[in-house]
């Protein structure tokens, strides 16, 4: 039996994937939309509580889910249209992959009784989107489809953040749904162990020069203050990636060096320590 909707409609399909994302805490859209992501786009209007950001390219809409995630914090979702969409599209995810930015990237396909015809923008999609993903997904059926969404967003959190790619054929998105799904419990972060804490805290009040390479929350979280804090005590040397995805300056801030893009210059700049600590990096 169909779920029907607030308006007294059956709930469609993508209906029922908008209400999932947002009861999965996703709930803002970069879109570059096309015929086949009509019903998705349609559905925008029926849940409120998504908020689209139509983007006029591919690139654009991948590179704002990307700055969006790290911002905010939590992930964003991409909306694109068909292979060629998201092959326009690769660039910005491929940023967003090294900079470890949780997306949900939903691309669009033909019906699954049209790829057969194979018409002129079919393409091999889980193919275009494998180098970029950390989980790739081809959506079968509305019944299918809440628990593919949910399992799409837990990827996108594992920390320290992953792409997950979500394939919606045009029938899922436009016939009845049965149900949303509900979002289970929340992925839970490793912890250091007692063990390894004790020995970097013997390195760090030990006689060999030690540095810190930080990465993730820590640059621009609480965890700042606590490493700097750390380096004053200790004498270590902060450092941070040469891309760093987000980070926080100026002001009372401390100063964190990157490290250098080159190799043979790295080896260089960590040549006078003995130990060097990797917090999320």
């Amino acid at each position: 039996m169909s779920v029907l909707s607030e308006s007294g409609t059956a709930l469609s399909g993508a209906e029922s994937l908008l209400h999932t994302l947002v009861a999965c805490g996703v709930d803002t859209c970069f879109a570059n939309p096309g015929t086949s992501e009509m019903h998705f786009v349609a559905a925008l209007d029926a849940v409120p509580a998504m908020r689209p950001v139509l983007c006029l390219f591919e690139g654009v809409a991948t590179g704002a889910a990307d700055g969006y995630a790290r911002m905010a914090g939590k992930p964003a979702s991409t909306l694109l249209h068909l292979g060629p969409g998201l092959a326009n599209g690769l660039a910005g995810l491929h940023n967003a992959r090294r900079a470890q930015s949780p997306i949900i990237n939903i691309v669009g396909d033909h019906a699954t009784y049209h790829l057969q015809y194979d018409a002129p923008l079919t393409s091999d999609i889980i193919g275009f989107a494998r180098p970029v993903s950390d989980w790739v997904r081809r959506s079968t059926s509305t019944r299918a489809l809440p628990e593919d969404v949910i399992t799409a967003v837990a990827c996108a959190r594992q920390a320290p953040g992953q792409i997950a790619t979500l394939i919606l054929p045009a029938d899922t998105a436009w016939s009845p749904a049965e149900l949303s799904g509900t979002p289970g419990a929340a992925t839970s972060l490793s912890i250091v162990s007692e063990i390894t804490l004790e020995r970097i805290a013997a390195l760090l009040r030990g006689s060999g020069r030690s540095a810190m390479l930080l990465r993730g929350d820590i640059l621009h979280g609480q965890g700042l203050e606590i490493a700097a804090s750390i380096a004053a005590q200790t004498g270590a040397k902060l450092f941070c990636d040469t891309f760093a995805p987000r980070i926080r300056r100026g002001g009372h801030h401390p100063v964190i060096e990157r490290l250098h893009y080159r190799g043979d210059e790295v080896i260089r700049q960590l040549a006078v320590f003995d130990h060097l600590i990797l917090v999320g990096a």
